[in-house]
């Protein structure tokens, strides 16, 4: 096997392509298992051959910490570098051995006296070591001329969140202060949990450089004091083009908020507000701003946002000389069968038809729609941080007890599974305590193949990977629910399984179920389930089918799907 990897490697470099001319030496995609210096002597070697040496690219290998070192040292002379492209580069890597790495990696960047363009770190789950391991880099003069910074998909949290913010912000005095200001152009750092903390504290760099033509912050569990935050920094990168803050949770003070921050920014060109519950108040403040404002806009993604017809038609009606759109997308919103009709009759009238995108996910109009201010309200509050929704849980609770007569105030309140299953938080899961498996397990019918799958999804949503005790007890809870459903003879396992992929949209239902948005947690827990000895081995083949096809559904989380498929085809039968 030790031969056949030796081979495999040699086979890899041999094919490693040299843009001539071009600056460029790439390893991209060559899934080489790089651990110590011996086995980086030719990428070493190759690296102080090239001569004018402008982008590196080490994405798609894993990189251990004496093999990032040796590169480094080669790296320390080539002034020239200006594009770092070192995504997914620390795949199986242990979380300790990343800062270290990227901690040499910078230091050469520094040392040649290179000034970089471009650095990418994205599908690299460093989390707040991580950001530590490039702030020193961040804050040198090598990124006086940043333009791209690139991390997606890192795993910084709120804290790595203000890590980062405070090297921009040095980084951009520094800079100022030699006459040349730090200009980034394109910040992309979604599925980070940044929150609103995080937000907050990026916002406020950005506010500072003024320079951003691109911000992607999507899937960052951003409520409406983190997304005003943002609002009220992009008023002052007047060059912005994209905005792309999808699956985070507007509610209309933060759409209100977003849409004045729209107002006066005239190159915007791309909108991406889906799954963000911008609601019809939000949709209407957006329309209004829309009629004089956005001239150039070319794409809207209003979609899954809670908007009912009013709103839609009159962000429609809005676009009608808009002449440079070219997708308006509002799929997944509460506008009915008739309003369906309404916004495609608009469109149509005003030659826009073909701009409109698929409005098959339509989530029909409300049963009442007077009810939806109110809702609204409770709505933003499910939104804001878990804590206070737990304060008023136990408020509400403790007023119930007084009124019946129960046990004293000051006696402890019992874990609340059901708060827990309606509205996940890891935080609300670790409130159960060490017997949270056990209590779960009592709340849910793990007869009913169903809810158990739900149940499943529901848990495995608040998964951490780089936190521990919130990683271990999403799996001990997951394990303990899906060992008592398989060990019971009445279950039916394939029911389970039809309906997890119904629940993440890889399978379509008859009954009209509603799938899930697909997190990086739901694929890693499984990935834990299916190795267990619980699972049922029969299915593996199953989920490898549905796994390797290419769906939108887990296209948000790739990485987790790639391991989980690579996982299924180790042990498939």
């Amino acid at each position: 096997m030790a031969t056949d990897d030796v081979a495999q490697l040699a086979d890899s470099l041999a094919k490693t392509q040299v843009v001539e001319g071009g600056g460029e030496l790439s390893y991209k995609g060559k899934g080489l298992k790089l651990d110590n210096a011996e086995s980086v002597e030719d990428i070493v070697k190759e690296i102080k051959e090239f001569q004018g040496l402008q982008a590196l690219r080490l994405e798609g290998n894993t990189i251990g910490v004496e093999a990032a070192q040796a590169i480094a040292k080669a790296l320390e002379d080539k002034s020239d570098l200006q594009y770092c492209y070192w995504s997914d580069m620390f795949t199986g890597r242990l979380r300790p051995e990343i800062p270290p790495a990227l901690n040499s990696l910078g230091a050469a960047i520094m040392t040649s006296g290179a000034h970089l363009r471009v650095l990418d770190l994205s599908d690299n789950a460093f989390g707040p070591d991580g950001v530590k391991g490039i702030e020193k880099l961040l804050k040198s003069s090598a990124c006086h001329t940043l333009q791209e910074l690139r991390l997606n998909n890192c795993g910084m949290g709120i804290g790595g969140g203000k890590i980062l913010a405070a090297a921009l912000t040095e980084c951009h005095k520094q800079s100022s202060a030699q006459g040349a200001p730090l200009r980034l152009k394109v910040f992309i750092a979604g599925r980070n949990r940044l929150e609103n903390d995080g937000a907050t504290a990026l916002a406020q760099a950005f506010q500072l450089m003024g320079s951003l033509e691109e911000i992607h912050m999507p899937q960052n569990g951003i409520n409406h004091p983190g997304i005003t935050a943002l609002a009220n920094a992009l008023q002052h990168n007047p060059q912005l083009r994209v905005v792309n803050l999808n699956d985070n949770t507007f509610t209309k003070k933060g759409a209100i908020a977003m849409a004045q921050a729209l107002k006066n920014l005239r190159n915007v060109q791309v909108i991406n507000f889906g799954d963000c519950l911008v609601r019809s108040e939000g949709a209407m403040a957006i329309a209004d701003i829309l009629v004089d404002g956005l001239p150039i806009l070319k794409e809207l993604n209003l979609s899954f946002g809670e908007i009912t017809e009013d709103g839609a038609l009159k962000v429609a009606q809005a676009l009608e000389h808009k002449t440079q759109l070219e997708k308006l997308d509002l799929n997944g919103n509460c506008l009915g069968e008739d309003g369906c009709s309404s916004l495609k009759e608009i469109m149509e009238n005003m030659n826009m038809g073909d701009l409109l995108g698929s409005l098959s996910d339509d989530e029909g109009e409300p049963e009442d729609d007077e009810e939806e201010d109110d809702e609204d309200e409770e709505d933003e509050d499910e939104g804001e941080e878990d804590a206070e929704e737990e304060e008023e849980e136990e408020e509400e609770e403790e007023e119930h007890r007084v009124n019946q007569m129960t046990p004293p105030p000051s006696e402890p309140r019992p874990p609340d599974v059901s708060s827990f299953l309606s509205f996940p938080s890891p935080d609300k899961l670790l409130r159960l305590g060490a017997k949270r498996a056990l209590l779960i397990e009592q709340q849910v019918d793990v007869d009913d193949a169903f809810k158990t799958a739900e149940a499943f999804l529901k848990i495995s949503s608040v998964y951490k990977d780089q936190d521990e005790e919130v990683k271990t007890a999403v799996l001990d809870s997951v394990d303990g629910i899906l060992r008592k459903a398989f060990s019971s003879p009445s279950f039916s396992t394939f029911h389970f399984i039809s309906s997890l992929l119904i629940m993440l949209g890889l399978l379509k239902s008859e009954e009209k179920v509603k799938p899930m948005r697909v997190v990086a947690g739901h694929l890693q827990a499984l990935e834990h389930a299916v190795q267990q000895d619980y699972f049922p081995q029969e299915h593996i083949g199953v989920l490898d089918a549905f796994m390797s096809r290419h769906t939108q559904a887990c296209e948000s989380c790739a990485g987790a799907r790639d391991s989980l498929k690579s996982t299924l085809q180790r042990i498939r039968p």
